[in-house]
């Protein structure tokens, strides 16, 4: 079982940034996919970026490439989401999610990823 646990997240006015920050449990496997998603109520949650550990791969959805970086620490076992610029439309209770591995195709899928952080808000206003 993997735990993770959201922070860092805030009320910011538009083009503000925040850092959310996502702590796992340790993982079994050497290498882990963490991924970042964001709901706002009425809309299915969306895939926004994901990192593979140790060097790997990072992928990003369109709307924010650019603007949000995804980071890691290792030694900490704790993934990073840098926003920067953010916009109104940004708003959404984030969440993080882990899995043994991802690729291009399945990093943004919900169904995906077997750990699910508990999420955190973040609110942008214009």
């Amino acid at each position: 079982q993997v735990q993770l646990a959201e922070s860092g997240g805030g009320s910011v006015q538009t083009g503000g940034s925040l850092r959310l920050s996502c702590v796992r449990s340790v993982y079994a496997y050497s290498r882990v996919c963490v991924a970042w998603f964001r709901q706002t109520p009425g809309k299915e949650r969306e895939g926004v970026a994901a990192i593979v550990s140790r060097g790997g791969d990072t992928y990003y959805t369109d709307s924010v490439k650019g603007r949000f970086a995804a980071s890691e620490d290792n030694a900490k076992n704790t993934v990073y989401l840098q926003m920067n610029s953010l916009k109104p439309e940004d708003t959404g209770m984030y969440y993080c999610a882990a899995h043994a591995w991802c690729t291009s195709t399945t990093w943004s899928r919900v169904d995906y990823h077997r750990y699910w952080g508990q999420g955190i808000q973040v609110t942008v206003s214009s």
